[in-house]
């Protein structure tokens, strides 16, 4: 499975339900990236889109304690095991993680790859991305050079898991 997100230099992510971010490149980026593939999200970062529906032209699942929860165009699952059995479904590098900051934590053991688009700024947040650069199970295999877009220079850094964990699930 994959995680793709957009940080800044403090690892963070959002504050009160919202990006940090608005960059239409990153913006760009994501949907050429996750656009027809599977995504898995908290119920949360799905409310938090236009009009609180699910993505188009992708498999939109949703990880909820709220067994009540229901979205057309949308598979909820309630706990993990269900979610292990709706992802089996798909080719494990057709995951896409996109957050929020407990679906990132719950979900990075299963994960081998992560697109982190690192934004070279600091804001108030309220929601953080797992630092890979502190976790000696990570490392960088690719960065590109730096862009400035909106007044923000950043990049899109893709980490790999150094060595796979048998048996997370």
């Amino acid at each position: 499975m994959n995680l793709i997100a957009a940080a800044d230099k403090n690892m963070a992510i959002g504050n009160k339900g919202k990006l940090l971010y608005s960059i239409p490149s990153d913006m760009k980026f994501f949907r050429t990236t996750t656009t027809g593939k599977v995504v898995v999200m908290g119920r949360k970062t799905l409310e938090s889109f236009p009009g609180q529906n699910p993505l188009k032209n992708r498999v939109n699942i949703v990880l909820t304690r709220n067994a009540e929860y229901k979205k057309d165009g949308a598979v909820i699952c309630t706990d993990m095991e269900m979610l292990k059995k709706e992802l089996e479904k798909y080719d494990t590098n057709d995951i896409f993680v996109i957050g929020g900051e407990e679906i990132y934590r719950l979900l990075l053991p299963m994960c081998d790859k992560a697109y982190i688009t690192r934004i070279d700024s600091e804001s108030e947040a309220d929601a953080y991305f797992p630092d890979l650069d502190g976790d000696d199970g990570w490392h960088i295999t690719s960065k590109s050079e730096t862009y400035s877009e909106n007044g923000l220079d950043f990049r899109f850094v893709t980490y790999e898991r150094k060595r796979r964990i048998e048996n997370v699930w």
